[in-house]
């Protein structure tokens, strides 16, 4: 009966990863969330208790469904090619047909950046977590002289300027254009600084 209960809430939440994608989280609602289903709102109030709890389950989910697309990077070499596919990943995330609007733990990000409370709490935690990946990934090969906070902070902004250049400008080159910033990082961190 749990598995029943599970792939509901896998369901409900794959739901809403796409709806808040599309109109974000502050856009998600119970009621427009249990219509595209087909269910009961009730039966929908059930699983979250608050607008504010399927919030977080839906950047829980975003983040838990990327960490999903990642985990084949643990079989890669430590290094630039790690970081690449780690890269990749990214790239292919914000461009998913599944996600309308693009990446939904992005547009959080612009939607919560000032506000205070626990949707903002869990946002800071997920987006710090990530940091910490991107420091780990440096780590592998960059070079010691090297800050692995900058660089990280740089390959962010990388996949963030993506993220503009493709969803906003629908600039055909973006993907030229990140691969060429990426490769520009990884052959920097590499050098003395």
């Amino acid at each position: 009966m749990a598995e029943k209960g599970d792939g509901t809430r896998a369901r409900i939440l794959d739901e809403a990863l796409r709806l808040a994608s599309r109109d974000g989280l502050e856009g998600l609602t119970i009621g427009g969330l249990a219509a595209a289903l087909d269910l009961s709102k009730s039966g929908l109030f059930a699983h979250f208790g608050s607008k504010e709890a399927l919030q977080i389950a839906v950047l829980e989910h975003a983040a838990d469904r990327l960490r999903e697309l990642c985990a084949p990077a643990k079989g890669l070499p430590a290094g630039p090619e790690r970081l690449r596919f780690l890269f990749q990943v990214s790239l292919d995330w914000i461009d998913d047909p599944q996600r309308p609007g693009g990446c939904p733990i992005t547009g959080a990000c612009f939607e919560f950046d000032d506000r205070d409370g626990p949707v903002r709490q869990a946002l800071i935690r997920l987006q710090r977590n990530g940091q910490e990946r991107a420091v780990e990934g440096f780590d592998a090969f960059a070079h010691p002289s090297r800050d692995r906070h900058q660089l990280a902070f740089e390959f962010r902004a990388i996949t963030l300027g993506y993220h503009h250049a493709s969803r906003v400008l629908r600039e055909p080159r973006a993907r030229e254009w990140a691969r060429n910033a990426l490769e520009s990082l990884i052959e920097k961190a590499m050098r003395p600084a």
